[in-house]
């Protein structure tokens, strides 16, 4: 049984799975890799500088003959740098954090889909106003920035409001089974070693690590991550942090040393990963999980 969704027909897919394009550890390679492996892999653009943005879209571009695409963080670009991806020709853009209007026309005009993620309703009617060819419904769950709706109660809202637009539910999904993140991954081995070894328990949502690492990111997106001795000390002291220029540059310096784990973004779902597995192998083995689980609920 092959799980056939609105999804997979619009991109023509193997599997209704998509990689979320995140910065500093989405690549071009891991892009690829989980293209070709029958998903939609996204290059993460996050706040990269121009040089990188156009090396990791060529190896994308060059490494697989499968969808892929390129995401970018709405409040962190503008249109210049969105043209210059997509003249790589990415089969869709997808936009998230922050106001994708200014962004929308480059991305239609190009020919590629345009994908909005969304973690609030406000969100998804512009999503839908500006003509969005899939919506993604990211929950609270999910590892990084993001809103403060649970996944299994906003995903279906956001279905509602949207349909008959595809609709990806994001935030804390992963394998019961033990897969787990890529090798290909843009990520330390220090960084592998904590989620494999992390517990869902161990992760909480804050701005304790963007003040701290000096990323402006907009208050209403806080970022869910590991958490270490900093972020303890500072718990519920973020004003107080963020005028601390001293505290700030301390814990920069402490990272860069090791003395401090640099900021692991990480879901509530880490508890279920427990070993590596290349990109395109996991696509396909949780696309076949998810087979099995509705066969036997089927059967029943």
């Amino acid at each position: 049984m092959a799980l056939r969704t609105a999804f997979t027909e619009f991109f023509s897919l193997q599997h209704p799975i998509a990689l979320a394009p995140m910065g500093g550890a989405s690549g071009g390679a891991l892009a690829a890799a989980v293209s070709t492996g029958g998903g939609l892999g996204f290059v993460g653009a996050g706040r990269e500088e121009p040089a990188w943005l156009d090396r990791e879209l060529e190896i994308a571009a060059g490494s697989t003959s499968k969808p892929w695409g390129v995401g970018f963080q709405a409040w962190a670009t503008d249109v210049a740098t969105v043209e210059r991806a997509l003249a790589y020709r990415p089969r869709a853009v997808m936009l998230s954090f922050g106001d994708p209007r200014p962004l929308a026309a480059a991305v239609k005009s190009a020919g590629a889909a345009l994908i909005v993620q969304v973690s609030e309703l406000d969100e998804a009617r512009v999503a839908m106003d500006i003509g969005a060819d899939v919506i993604v419904a990211q929950g609270t769950e999910a590892g990084g920035h993001g809103g403060r709706r649970s996944t299994l109660t906003f995903v279906p809202v956001v279905a509602d409001l949207a349909a008959p637009t595809p609709v990806l539910a994001a935030g804390g999904i992963a394998d019961g089974r033990g897969v787990a993140a890529a090798l290909e991954a843009l990520v330390t081995p220090s960084v592998t070693k904590a989620i494999i070894e992390g517990s869902g328990e161990d992760t909480e949502r804050s701005q304790v690590s963007d003040i701290a690492r000096g990323a402006p990111w907009p208050a209403r997106y806080p970022a869910r991550t590991l958490r270490n001795p900093f972020f303890d000390q500072w718990r519920g002291r973020e004003a107080e942090l963020a005028a601390d220029s001293a505290a700030q540059q301390a814990y920069r310096a402490a990272v860069a040393r090791g003395d401090l784990p640099a900021t692991v973004w990480a879901s509530e779902a880490i508890d279920l990963i427990t070993e590596l597995s290349p990109a395109a192998d996991l696509v396909g083995a949780l696309a076949a999980e998810a087979e099995e689980a509705l066969a036997r609920a089927a059967s029943r």
